[in-house]
């Protein structure tokens, strides 16, 4: 519907933003200054004791100096209540006193109608009321009562009884001057195909209402009594009403208490729904009869960025947790996610609210899992996988799910994800009894002395100006500081598949690291020390030049540490760069080159210094070499001399 121009000015005009807030928050009055349309309160937004929340009422505006959360009148109540716009402004209209602006005559008669269908509906509800506190519905009343429903909460949520009749309902509505072919459209009754007439659709049934977003009675849910009944639950059909993949039980109350009442929980029944609402979760919702449609989920994220799901502890409720994965992961993003709450075994959330209170299903509610653990359980839960055939199938069937997923940032957090947790699973120390059918035999953490500063004859080794040296010394920073911080391992382990260390020993080692990349981290030093010996690791782990090395420090943090490792890889590839350049000079040397060789040189050190533009510790007696290295200012000079015999060598001659 198109509004005329001005009338949302008016509204605003005609509004007070602090009357309608002050239906939701208590007013710190000693903070407020009522006469100039000043006013604080707590957020209702967010869990705050100060009042950080401002309503200027003369601007008609309101700002949270704690989350952020700003607007109109018609932002908060799109806000507070998840209304939609149009909803937002038919609200406050009516506290204006306005009238909406009048459709087009055939939008107003369709308006019409479906005012009159919501006025039958109406009246279904109230029958049903009333059916359940007569005589015929004591059945009704002593199933309730069993299910621990006291006479208030059945008020609250409008239960009724549907009598065991065929013409109950027909026949109180007709006397009311409903047309059977209204009953029929709204699936309150149904065509005979035996030539008599419509008879009521719901008999000796316990009656749920359900309503829409903005509480107009749309369907019924119903749950028989007679326990020989074909069908437990049974709903309305589909009507111009009501859409059952399209809508979800209690969804007005929901939209209205998520955030400030918890989390919005999905359920899978009424009385699970009445069950959690009741004990405090009142932001809880369950779909119609079937699992949740894409309607649904959308549904679901318009009230909640990352809904809870509170499934049945039995197979039926992990195959409906699955389901319900496979549908939101093409959607999920990082404003979009779903995290689910598996139920005790036996029981539900009705269960468990009436056994162990609402501490039980709190607790539950907190641990919930994320999603990316459903879909590890799905793929790995009671499998075994005791070759290489088996773990490759098992990456495959990971991949196919979590290439699913559109967004390519939350993608690669999956995969680094399932990385993780493949590592825990196949571990040996990951628990007893698992894949590797024992626990690993490691000492634990290896303890190691932090090496000293380089002496002064290692500062003068001309090691340091040959850029081979210098990759040797680079490969055993990065193999040191990832056997001295195995956590970091996932996370470069493709940089160390791509790298082939010049040294054999520092070779053997990288291949022992990459063996052992799914060991405990408190056991890998152990591991490859078993792999290459003790002297090969002590050697390493003992070297000299790694003491200046921040990460090889005690004490230092692992965003140090992974930054430390990650620019030794970049400046190790980008040597590998400079070697090539020195390859093909001494190449071109040997046939006869021309003074540009100096020249080339000269821009492949200047280009790996600006690869490698990085500050080290200790800057008074260490700086970064022509070359990338880290040298003595005496070790700088003697690498320039080297450069140049290189350089100007024989059959070479000086640039003018």
């Amino acid at each position: 519907m198109s509004l005329p121009p001005g009338f949302l000015d008016e509204i605003q005009t005609r509004t007070s933003l602090s009357q309608i807030v002050g239906r939701r928050v208590t007013w710190d009055l000693r903070k407020s200054n009522q006469a100039k349309g000043d006013w604080w309160a707590p957020c209702p937004f967010h869990s705050e004791k100060t009042a950080s929340f401002h309503v200027d009422d003369r601007k008609g505006f309101y700002y949270c100096f704690g989350c952020q959360a700003k607007g109109d009148a018609i932002a908060f109540l799109r806000q507070i209540d998840n209304m939609e716009f149009m909803e937002a402004v038919e609200v406050l209209a009516r506290e204006a006193g306005m009238q909406m602006p009048a459709p087009d005559p055939e939008a107003r008669q369709k308006q019409d109608r479906f005012e009159k269908l919501h006025g039958i509906m109406e009246q279904a509800v109230q029958f049903y009321r009333l059916q359940l506190r007569t005589g015929a519905g004591s059945a009704a009343r002593d199933y309730l009562a069993g299910r621990g429903l006291p006479e208030d909460v059945i008020d609250r949520w409008e239960l009724g009884y549907a009598p065991n009749g065929w013409e109950a309902l027909r026949e109180h509505l007709t006397g009311k001057g409903v047309a059977v072919d209204d009953q029929v459209t709204l699936g309150l009754a149904r065509t005979s195909d035996k030539g008599r007439a419509p008879y009521d659709t719901f008999r000796n049934r316990v009656m749920f209402p359900i309503r829409d977003a903005r509480g107009r009675a749309i369907a019924f849910g119903a749950r028989a009594l007679d326990p020989n009944d074909q069908a437990k639950y049974i709903n309305s059909p589909e009507t111009p009403l009501f859409h059952k993949g399209r809508t979800l039980y209690n969804i007005q109350n929901a939209r209205a208490a998520a955030g400030k009442d918890g989390p919005l929980l999905v359920a899978e029944g009424y009385m699970d729904v009445i069950a959690l609402s009741e004990a405090g979760f009142r932001a809880a919702v369950a779909p119609l009869g079937t699992a949740v449609t894409e309607d649904q989920l959308q549904l679901l994220w318009r009230i909640d960025r990352e809904p809870v799901v509170t499934l049945d502890g039995d197979t039926a409720g992990q195959r409906a947790a699955e389901k319900m994965m496979d549908l939101a992961l093409p959607q999920l993003s990082a404003e979009r996610s779903l995290r689910f709450c598996l139920m005790p075994p036996g029981q539900d959330p009705d269960d468990l609210t009436r056994s162990g209170g609402p501490q039980a299903m709190r607790k539950l509610v907190e641990a919930a899992e994320p999603l990316v653990r459903v879909l590890w359980r799905r793929e790995t839960a009671g499998k075994s996988f005791d070759s290489p055939e088996r773990k490759a199938a098992l990456d495959r069937a990971l991949w196919d799910s979590i290439r699913k997923i559109g967004d390519q940032t939350l993608q690669r957090h999956y995969g680094e994800e399932i990385k993780r947790l493949k590592w825990d699973f196949f571990r040996p120390a990951a628990r007893p009894g698992g894949p590797q059918g024992a626990r690993g035999q490691g000492r634990g953490p290896r303890m190691w002395k932090a090496p000293e500063g380089p002496t002064a004859e290692a500062r003068l080794s001309p090691l340091v100006a040959d850029a081979a040296s210098e990759r040797r010394l680079r490969e055993q920073v990065i193999l040191a500081m990832l056997v001295a911080h195995p956590e970091h391992l996932l996370r470069f382990e493709g940089d160390l598949e791509g790298m082939t260390a010049i040294d054999p020993d520092a070779e053997r080692l990288r291949a022992a690291i990459l063996r052992n990349a799914d060991a405990d981290p408190e056991t890998l030093a152990d591991r490859i020390a078993r792999d290459v010996g003790e002297d090969a690791l002590e050697k390493l782990l003992s070297a000299r030049h790694l003491g200046i090395i921040p990460a090889m420090r005690p004490g230092c943090g692992s965003d140090i540490v992974a930054q430390c490792i990650a620019e030794e890889l970049a400046k190790l590839k980008a040597l590998g760069g400079l070697e090539r350049e020195i390859a093909e000079a001494v190449e071109d040397m040997g046939a006869g080159a021309d003074e540009g060789l100096t020249h080339r040189l000269r821009q492949a050190a200047d280009a790996r210094n600006k690869a490698l533009k990085s500050q080290t510790e200790d800057r008074t007696e260490y700086e970064i070499g022509p070359n990338g290295a880290l040298i003595s200012r005496d070790e700088k000079s003697a690498f320039e001399s080297l450069l140049g015999q290189i350089a100007f060598g024989k059959g070479t001659k000086r640039p003018n």
